[in-house]
């Protein structure tokens, strides 16, 4: 049984976007200047005072500005300008490998257990995740204690167990926890980045990601 876990934002969902625009008010509601879109973007599937420290250092207001994104990021989802669309082809390589006996899935995230639960009643996911593991459940990625924490859920070994992912971070902690690390292209880290922490691939399209795990 293989146990194939997958990272959200800029993997599953494109949310850009609304990230970059929560960023900017957080900044702006503690009169600091907003990071550059490519700032914004570099610390996306960290948690939330992992990424502001990252920005601003350990002595900024990690702790204001995670609290001020949390307002900003859930109030902009209710205006319809910023959309989280889901990348081509991603609901049906979903699909397709819930459907599959010999695989069960999983989500590693750096979103809030709350956020977690939102994408699924979203999208009709319900029962398709075997695990499921946010930024509430255990430390920053690349910290490997959400993939550990998802194979003893599982019963999953590092041997039968690939994370999928669009930043350096996912790479790494795929590789610290011994398990095969599968980039992706369309994200936010480039393909050079992701080599580097530790990916034995990158792939370019959904449908290439979903040729590595040809019907037995």
């Amino acid at each position: 049984m293989t146990l194939i876990v997958f990272d959200v934002d800029g993997t599953l969902i494109d949310s850009q976007h609304l990230i970059v625009a929560a960023q900017g008010l957080a900044f702006a509601e503690h009169g600091l200047p907003a990071p550059s879109r490519t700032e914004s973007l570099s610390v996306v599937g960290l948690s939330l005072p992992q990424a502001f420290r990252r920005l601003v250092g350990d002595d900024g207001p990690v702790d204001g500005l995670s609290e001020s994104y949390r307002r900003a990021f859930n109030l902009l989802r209710l205006d319809p300008t910023y959309e989280e669309p889901l990348f081509p082809g991603m609901e049906a390589l979903l699909r397709r490998l819930h459907g599959r006996g010999d695989v069960r899935l999983g989500i590693a995230t750096g979103k809030a257990r709350r956020g977690v639960d939102r994408l699924i009643e979203t999208h009709g996911w319900q029962g398709w995740f075997a695990t499921t593991q946010s930024a509430d459940d255990a430390p920053s990625k690349p910290d490997p204690a959400m993939l550990l924490q998802a194979m003893a859920e599982t019963g999953a070994t590092p041997e039968t167990t690939v994370m999928i992912g669009d930043t350096s971070y996912d790479m790494a902690m795929a590789v610290s926890a011994g398990a095969a690390a599968i980039g992706v292209a369309w994200g936010y880290h480039p393909a050079g980045a992701l080599f580097a922490a530790g990916a034995a691939t990158v792939v370019e399209s959904a449908e290439a990601l979903g040729a590595l795990f040809p019907e037995a």
